[in-house]
């Protein structure tokens, strides 16, 4: 049976009756498994060049070439015997492709929240990586209003950036003041008690970074 893909020629050897043409739904579906990327990935990390894998697994370097640049797709028996040479399972070529994290927060998306939310707040956070599940980071863009009270002292995992937007702002940490004033930026070990409030007649307004990793 021959397949011809929109990529090149496909030759998949089912027996010998017959041909079939596979759609372009099928044809991209494959196409996303990155079978050639995989095996390409494989043999430069063992630092093998295209006749060395040949040698291995009894195919010319010009059909692992073509393998390699998505013009063949492999039958199951040749993949196996690929596979063996590198020590990985078929599963490793049919994991399923992943996308790539990407979200958009529209300011008009965003909830403006109080800090506590009770009582007179310090200071109004909005989050500006919300829809991002499990992410690495947490963003917020935050407004210290002149004469409100300064953040009650707390500390946390990780590590802590501000990146001071307007105003002024007052970062108390290990017994110390830090005022930062607009284009300031500050990084500091958060597991360690800290504080913040506005400093002067001006809203203060930054972003702010946290991070569970310390570095």
């Amino acid at each position: 049976m021959c397949i011809r893909f929109k990529s090149g020629v496909v030759l998949l050897h089912m027996g010998q009756k017959g041909r079939a043409m596979v759609s372009d739904t099928l044809a991209e579906m494959i196409d996303q498994y990155a079978i050639g990327a995989k095996l390409r990935a494989l043999r430069t990390a063992k630092g093998l060049g295209l006749i060395q894998l040949g040698a291995h697994t009894g195919l010319s370097a010009g059909m692992l070439s073509k393998i390699e640049t998505g013009q063949v797709i492999p039958t199951l028996p040749t993949l196996l015997r690929i596979a063996l040479v590198f020590g990985v399972g078929l599963e490793h070529f049919f994991e399923a492709p992943t996308a790539p994290v990407l979200e958009i927060v529209r300011r008009r998306d965003r909830l403006r929240l109080p800090n506590p939310a009770t009582g007179t707040p310090s200071y109004y956070f909005e989050s500006l990586d919300f829809p991002v599940p499990d992410r690495p980071i947490e963003s917020y863009l935050a407004d210290f209003a002149p004469g409100a009270p300064a953040s009650v002292p707390h500390s946390h995992d990780g590590v802590e950036l501000i990146y001071m937007l307007t105003g002024r702002l007052t970062l108390r940490i290990h017994e110390a003041a830090h005022v930062l004033e607009a284009g300031d930026s500050i990084y500091f070990d958060a597991g360690f008690d800290h504080s913040y409030g506005a400093a002067g007649d001006e809203t203060a307004r930054a972003v702010v970074v946290v991070s569970a990793m310390r570095g």
